[in-house]
Protein backbone atom coordinates (compact mmCIF):
# COMPACT_ATOMS: atom_id res chain seq x y z
CA UNK A 1 0.00 0.00 0.00
CA UNK A 2 2.74 2.48 0.57
CA UNK A 3 4.46 2.19 -2.91
CA UNK A 4 1.29 2.79 -4.18
CA UNK A 5 0.78 5.86 -2.45
CA UNK A 6 4.54 7.16 -2.84
CA UNK A 7 3.33 6.43 -6.84
CA UNK A 8 0.32 8.37 -6.37
CA UNK A 9 2.52 11.43 -4.57
CA UNK A 10 4.82 11.30 -7.39
CA UNK A 11 1.88 11.13 -10.15
CA UNK A 12 -0.21 13.65 -8.38
CA UNK A 13 2.87 16.22 -7.55
CA UNK A 14 4.55 16.30 -10.33
CA UNK A 15 1.64 16.71 -12.66
CA UNK A 16 0.53 19.64 -10.24
CA UNK A 17 4.10 21.14 -10.74
CA UNK A 18 3.00 20.63 -14.35
CA UNK A 19 -0.38 22.48 -14.40
CA UNK A 20 1.17 25.34 -12.04
CA UNK A 21 3.90 25.91 -14.43
CA UNK A 22 1.48 25.79 -18.15
CA UNK A 23 -1.86 25.33 -16.92
CA UNK A 24 -2.23 29.72 -17.49
CA UNK A 25 -1.78 28.45 -20.94
CA UNK A 26 -5.08 26.48 -21.31
CA UNK A 27 -7.98 29.12 -21.60
CA UNK A 28 -10.71 26.77 -20.27
CA UNK A 29 -8.23 25.96 -17.14
CA UNK A 30 -6.67 29.47 -16.13
CA UNK A 31 -9.08 29.82 -13.67
CA UNK A 32 -8.02 26.12 -12.21
CA UNK A 33 -4.84 27.24 -12.44
CA UNK A 34 -4.98 30.25 -10.27
CA UNK A 35 -6.43 28.13 -7.72
CA UNK A 36 -3.78 25.91 -7.79
CA UNK A 37 -1.20 28.79 -7.72
CA UNK A 38 -3.00 30.31 -4.97
CA UNK A 39 -3.10 27.00 -3.06
CA UNK A 40 1.07 26.73 -3.33
CA UNK A 41 1.63 30.58 -2.40
CA UNK A 42 -0.55 29.99 0.72
CA UNK A 43 1.40 26.33 1.27
CA UNK A 44 4.72 28.04 0.69
CA UNK A 45 4.35 31.59 2.52
CA UNK A 46 1.49 31.06 5.33
CA UNK A 47 1.75 27.78 6.49
CA UNK A 48 5.65 28.39 5.90
CA UNK A 49 5.58 30.96 8.80
CA UNK A 50 5.21 27.85 10.93
CA UNK A 51 6.97 25.30 9.06
CA UNK A 52 9.45 27.24 6.81
CA UNK A 53 9.59 29.09 4.34
CA UNK A 54 8.66 26.84 1.25
CA UNK A 55 6.70 24.65 3.01
CA UNK A 56 4.70 22.52 1.37
CA UNK A 57 2.11 19.66 2.73
CA UNK A 58 2.01 17.53 -0.21
CA UNK A 59 6.19 17.45 0.11
CA UNK A 60 5.71 16.53 3.89
CA UNK A 61 3.41 13.69 2.97
CA UNK A 62 5.56 12.22 0.41
CA UNK A 63 8.89 12.39 2.84
CA UNK A 64 6.57 10.78 5.22
CA UNK A 65 5.45 7.76 2.80
CA UNK A 66 8.87 7.59 1.23
CA UNK A 67 10.74 7.23 4.90
CA UNK A 68 8.34 4.61 5.87
CA UNK A 69 9.46 2.71 2.76
CA UNK A 70 13.13 2.79 3.84
CA UNK A 71 14.64 5.76 1.52
CA UNK A 72 16.45 8.41 2.79
CA UNK A 73 15.33 11.62 1.97
CA UNK A 74 18.05 13.97 1.57
CA UNK A 75 16.49 17.06 0.27
CA UNK A 76 14.08 19.31 1.58
CA UNK A 77 13.36 20.60 -1.86
CA UNK A 78 10.85 18.30 -3.92
CA UNK A 79 11.94 19.78 -7.32
CA UNK A 80 15.89 19.65 -6.13
CA UNK A 81 14.54 15.86 -5.44
CA UNK A 82 12.99 15.58 -8.90
CA UNK A 83 16.06 17.26 -10.88
CA UNK A 84 18.46 15.20 -8.55
CA UNK A 85 16.49 11.44 -8.81
CA UNK A 86 15.62 11.89 -12.65
CA UNK A 87 18.30 13.90 -14.40
CA UNK A 88 22.34 13.50 -13.77
CA UNK A 89 22.28 17.40 -13.00
CA UNK A 90 24.14 18.41 -9.85
CA UNK A 91 22.65 21.60 -8.59
CA UNK A 92 22.70 23.13 -5.19
CA UNK A 93 19.07 23.15 -3.31
CA UNK A 94 19.23 26.80 -3.01
CA UNK A 95 19.81 27.27 -6.80
CA UNK A 96 16.78 24.88 -7.46
CA UNK A 97 14.93 26.85 -4.23
CA UNK A 98 15.63 30.36 -6.64
CA UNK A 99 14.92 28.98 -10.06
CA UNK A 100 11.52 27.30 -8.89
CA UNK A 101 10.57 30.78 -6.79
CA UNK A 102 10.87 33.01 -9.85
CA UNK A 103 9.27 30.26 -12.52
CA UNK A 104 6.10 30.20 -9.72
CA UNK A 105 5.74 33.85 -9.54
CA UNK A 106 6.42 34.59 -13.54
CA UNK A 107 3.77 31.67 -13.84
CA UNK A 108 1.67 33.51 -11.03
CA UNK A 109 1.95 37.04 -13.03
CA UNK A 110 1.14 35.23 -15.99
CA UNK A 111 -2.05 33.74 -14.36
CA UNK A 112 -3.27 36.60 -12.60
CA UNK A 113 -2.96 39.11 -15.67
CA UNK A 114 -4.77 36.27 -18.22
CA UNK A 115 -7.30 35.68 -16.04
CA UNK A 116 -8.05 39.47 -15.40
CA UNK A 117 -8.00 40.05 -18.79
CA UNK A 118 -10.91 37.15 -19.38
CA UNK A 119 -12.53 38.64 -16.51
CA UNK A 120 -12.99 42.11 -18.02
CA UNK A 121 -13.73 40.67 -21.87
CA UNK A 122 -16.48 38.68 -20.12
CA UNK A 123 -17.53 41.65 -18.22
CA UNK A 124 -17.42 43.80 -21.51
CA UNK A 125 -19.62 40.83 -23.38
CA UNK A 126 -21.92 40.72 -20.91
CA UNK A 127 -22.28 44.32 -21.08
CA UNK A 128 -22.88 44.37 -24.64
CA UNK A 129 -25.61 41.82 -24.65
CA UNK A 130 -27.87 43.59 -22.81
CA UNK A 131 -27.51 47.18 -24.57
Amino acid sequence: MLALLDLFFFVFHVSLIIFNVFGWMLPGLRKWNLLTLVLTAFSWLVLGIFYGFGYCFLTDWHWDVREQLGYDMRSNSYIHFLVTALTPITVSENTVDIVAAVVFFLAFAASIGLNLRDWKRSRQHRQTDRE
